[in-house]
């Protein structure tokens, strides 16, 4: 009869020993949940308004003029190259002759090395007047824009609707990717964008 007692009670001791490790564990991971300290996810880079040069038709028709432009970046390149891009197409907004037509589209920007390969919609093509002078313009627009706001970037490839093209208007050949020349500026004070005031509120 007693070793059947002492037998229970090494039963009931062992049995009060795991409810109190069971218990205790419980307890401690309430707690360190409570208390744990939960890391944020990382931020991106903030955008950062810079302002960048643009090279529109110069006012007496014979070359580019460079136009300023705040603009806001965020430090991914070939994002930031569409953004500027996308400027150009915009048109100037002084007194500069816009290179672009209005309705272009970027369809994406790819950056390999030092080369910019820019992927237009046919309405770049479709919208440049046939003289030698305005695709050059247009052009050179662009690959001279590109080249002086991002210096790690050479020259452009143009492509149309993901294909490569040969020219644009048949005077300028693009088989290649084309790289910056700034001879085409006219050498003067470079303008300086119009604030653009937003409209009071009713």
């Amino acid at each position: 009869m007693k070793k059947r007692t002492n037998k229970a009670k090494g039963i009931l001791l062992i049995s009060f020993l795991l409810f109190a490790v069971v218990l205790g564990v419980l307890v401690f991971r309430k707690y360190d949940t409570a208390t744990r300290t939960v890391e944020p996810p990382p931020k991106a880079a903030p955008a950062a308004s810079v302002v960048v040069t643009l090279f529109f038709g110069s006012a007496d028709g014979q070359g580019l003029a460079r136009e300023g432009r705040e603009v806001v970046l965020e430090e991914r390149l070939e994002q930031d190259v569409e953004v500027v891009v996308e400027e150009l197409i915009s048109g100037p907004l002084g007194t500069l002759a816009p290179t672009l037509p209005g309705n272009a589209r970027v369809l994406g920007v790819r950056v390999s090395g030092d080369v910019a390969q820019i992927n237009f919609g046919a309405e770049l093509r479709d919208g440049i007047p046939s003289a030698s002078s305005a695709e050059m313009a247009a052009v050179y627009s662009i690959v001279d824009t590109v080249a002086l706001n991002f210096p790690s970037i050479k020259s452009v490839e143009f492509l149309i609707e993901g294909a490569h093209v040969q020219d644009l208007k048949g005077h300028l050949d693009l088989s290649a990717p084309v790289a910056a020349d700034f001879s085409l500026e006219q050498k003067e004070p470079a303008q300086v964008a119009p604030a653009q005031v937003a409209p009071e509120a009713k």
